[in-house]
């Protein structure tokens, strides 16, 4: 359960408990359906984490509703959208293990999540990830409902896979831009969870201390 669930849970069930004593009881029954909602939308299971290397997981539980080519600095990416309706679980996670190179928060438009030019003009946090596979960038997007978009961590901070980071409030969008090279692994209408659901895989790097080995094996 996200903390927030027993803000908005407890509340309601204190208001529906202080309708009932002044009033009637069953006025009570609106704040209770009102605080199960909450608690119930606020939920955060475990989930399992893919162990394969190269995976890109969902950053979010939801539909896939594109997967498209689109050209970021002048360079062509692949971009992945991912819509979440008020049922869906809206815990967010990290797609891959690195360190976070940039958080940037735009401010912008309320539109309809599943509307193509919310990716540009809607409110939206943007996050670079980078990791033994390049760089993976996702933007945590505002739709209709959504008014609030939390992200947990900061430039430096090193994330592993799966690692829960943030939370969107009520129905929202979660797009994910992915080198070119990678290999998708999901088509529209898939629905995904985050955490434990590939999206792609992507070409993994050798890391430091594997290139000075390989280097000393060939100078040997």
């Amino acid at each position: 359960m996200v903390r927030d669930g027993y803000y908005y849970g407890f509340g309601f069930i204190a208001a529906g408990i202080l309708l009932g004593w002044l009033t009637r009881p069953w006025w009570a029954i609106i704040p209770f359906l009102l605080a199960f909602f909450f608690l119930w939308f606020f939920r955060d299971p475990e989930r399992a984490i893919p162990a394969d290397e190269g995976a890109v997981v969902s950053p979010a539980d939801g539909k896939i509703t594109d997967v498209s080519t689109v050209r970021v600095g002048g360079e062509e990416r692949l971009r992945l959208s991912i819509f979440l309706s008020v049922f869906n679980v809206h815990v967010n996670r990290s797609p891959i293990s690195g360190m976070v190179r940039d958080v940037r928060y735009q401010r912008g438009k309320f539109l309809d999540a599943r509307s193509e030019d919310c990716a540009e003009l809607n409110e939206q946090n943007i996050v670079t990830v980078e990791g033994e596979g390049g760089q993976v960038v996702f933007k945590q997007i505002a739709g209709l409902l959504a008014r609030r978009i939390v992200f947990n961590h900061k430039r430096g901070d090193l994330l592993r896979r799966g690692q829960r980071v943030g939370l969107i409030k009520f129905g929202s969008r979660v797009d994910i831009v992915l080198d070119a090279s990678a290999q998708v692994s999901v088509k529209v209408g898939d629905v995904v969870k985050g955490g434990s659901s590939v999206l792609a895989y992507v070409p993994q790097r050798p890391t430091l201390a594997g290139a000075r080995t390989a280097s000393a094996e060939r100078v040997g």
